[in-house]
């Protein structure tokens, strides 16, 4: 079943939101001889064929990025269905994908499904968001949660996930029970390797939106996902907002998300109808995004000063509303550059409970400019290191709050309607 346009980029995440996520290898290695069941054959069969099937009839370029996608099918067929389970399915569906070179052409395993679907609820967490990469072959921790085991076990941003082996069979697509101890390893981003042991514990979910009122004169709009119901949240937050509070919009480590969602946001800031984007179907037909008004109780966009925090993983959605908003001129953007994973994707699933994500769309701002693998490069640049997170410093929050203060004063955004179309 088809869903409403995503971005989305493929994460995973064990305390918080899990948009989409790739399989990663539950065994160390396959037996030398495995029997194969005719039901796993053929679900196997149906499992990919859908995906080969989908690709080849849907995806945003008809012409495949170059990719001989029959000669795909012939090489990647058979090891699909000699899987002996879901682990070495959605492997080699997604080496398959991984051809494309496309962040958003991902498979989720039905386990992986089963960890989105329960995002939102109580339950035993590491606390940690894993990013995938290769086709879902390596992991990196992208996000600690503050307070959660990971981050008492002294689990840091940016380590790499470690093959299973027999000594460390968990891997992340493997149950999270609490008080089970997990022993994990890492790699730190200068090559040593981190032994952890990590016990999980039941944690709240992390809300998909937060607000901070702890500085004065200073709103601080956190959102971990571009969920249902953001428009109508942040309207909340602005509405009757004194003209002299300064809002930071935090992005940082969003993948992304609905992008009805991404324009409702944009109308909390941008007049109607401001042309700020232009999306291309397959057919190659382009169409003009304009800002439609869904900024829940919020009349006219917010006057106030704004800043966008994003990094090196804010992704698709948290991307292109940045974009939008710093090439209107409307907001500072802080932080690191994204990666440049903007095109828009639709979810399909599939027979065994998996879930594909897949590009329908591609994507440029309304001046033109293509995001797909730039990303957007941030007013003012501000990266934490390993020492800033030790000890809490938030150096992108402490900038944009610096750059707030020292920009030059400028009227609110205008009410009339931008009706030009991009060149």
């Amino acid at each position: 079943m088809a869903a409403a346009p995503v971005l989305a980029g493929a994460v995973l995440a064990f305390a918080g939101p899990v948009p989409q996520a790739a399989a990663l290898d539950g065994a160390t290695s396959a037996p030398a001889a495995v029997t194969l069941t005719t039901a796993r054959i053929r679900m196997n069969q149906r499992v990919f064929d859908r995906v080969w099937d989908e690709v080849r009839r849907s995806y945003y370029d008809p012409h495949l990025h170059g990719v001989d996608w029959t000669a795909a099918r012939a090489t990647f067929r058979p090891e699909a269905l000699a899987a002996p389970d879901d682990a070495a399915l959605y492997r080699s569906l997604g080496r398959m994908l991984a051809l494309l070179d496309d962040s958003h052409a991902s498979v989720a395993s039905p386990a992986s499904v089963r960890h989105q679907e329960a995002a939102r609820t109580r339950r035993a967490v590491l606390g940690l968001t894993f990013f995938a990469r290769d086709g879902g072959e390596d992991y990196v921790i992208e996000r600690v949660r503050a307070g959660s085991p990971a981050e008492q076990a002294g689990v840091e941003v940016g380590w790499r996930l470690q093959a299973p082996t027999s000594l460390r069979p968990w891997s992340v697509t493997d149950p999270v029970l609490e008080g089970r101890q997990i022993d994990l390893a890492f790699l730190d981003p200068e090559g040593a390797e981190r032994a952890v042991v990590i016990t999980p514990r039941v944690m709240e979910p992390v809300p998909p939106f937060s607000v901070d009122r702890s500085r004065p004169d200073v709103l601080v709009l956190r959102v971990e996902q571009f969920e249902p119901g953001l428009g109508d949240w942040m309207g909340t937050q602005l509405a009757s907002l004194p003209r002299e509070t300064e809002v930071v919009l935090d992005l940082r480590a969003n993948p992304g998300g609905l992008l009805r969602e991404a324009d409702a946001v944009l109308s909390c800031f941008l007049p109607g109808r401001t042309a700020w984007a232009v999306r291309t179907s397959r057919s190659g037909q382009a169409a003009t995004l304009r800002v439609r008004p869904a900024c829940g109780p919020l009349s006219a966009p917010a006057p106030n000063g704004l800043a966008v925090l994003i990094d090196r993983s804010s992704r698709s959605a948290a991307e292109l509303t940045p974009a939008a908003l710093q090439e209107a001129g409307r907001a500072v953007v802080v932080g690191e550059r994204s990666p440049g994973a903007v095109l828009i994707s639709r979810d399909t699933d599939l027979p065994d409970g998996g879930r594909l994500t897949l590009s329908r769309a591609d994507f440029v701002t309304a001046g033109g400019v293509g995001l797909e693998k730039r990303g957007v490069t941030p007013d003012v640049a501000a990266q934490a290191d390993a020492e800033d997170h030790r000890a809490g410093r938030d150096v992108a929050l402490e900038a944009a709050l610096r750059a707030l203060r020292e920009r030059p004063s400028a009227p609110p955004p205008a009410s009339a309607a931008n009706d030009a179309d991009p060149t």
